[in-house]
């Protein structure tokens, strides 16, 4: 621990300063947790006597856990959809850095080819640093406006 906090102080990062800004977050952070909770007790207890008045205590118990069985669907659903979006994501990326990989392999082995070459020089490699300019760029606006 002694050798991090010495690197830190190298680069200028102040351990004792983080540290405490990390407690005193996780403290407040804890505190709002335990309110919140205390409060979605209570607004449960004012629904279940409110349901409890107008229809009966049976039928107020059936109809908040039913309730509560809807929600955690919804949100069991919602996190499926969520994960389905992020593998999408995360195969277009990849074939997007593969794509770019290929491109990249191929034109540093046509590379010497073209150096051999006087016309190859004076024509080829400003068409190709144009060809290479357009496909890279195409792909960094497809990824901007994802």
């Amino acid at each position: 621990m002694h050798i991090m906090s010495s690197l830190a102080g190298l680069m200028g990062i102040q351990l004792e300063s983080l540290t405490d800004k990390l407690k005193r977050t996780l403290i407040i952070s804890v505190l709002i947790g335990i309110l919140v909770t205390i409060a979605l007790g209570f607004a449960l207890a004012a629904g279940y006597i409110a349901l409890a008045a107008k229809f009966g205590p049976l039928i107020a118990a059936l109809a908040m856990s039913g309730g509560a069985l809807i929600l955690a669907l919804a949100v069991y659903l919602g996190s499926l959809i969520g994960q389905g979006s992020r593998k999408r994501q995360e195969v277009e990326r990849r074939h997007s850095s593969e794509s770019s990989a290929l491109i990249t392999t191929a034109a540093i082995s046509a590379l010497p080819l073209l150096l051999r070459s006087p016309v190859a020089r004076t024509i080829g490699l400003p068409l190709a640093a144009v060809a290479a300019f357009f496909i890279l760029g195409n792909d960094k606006d497809n990824d901007r406006n994802d």
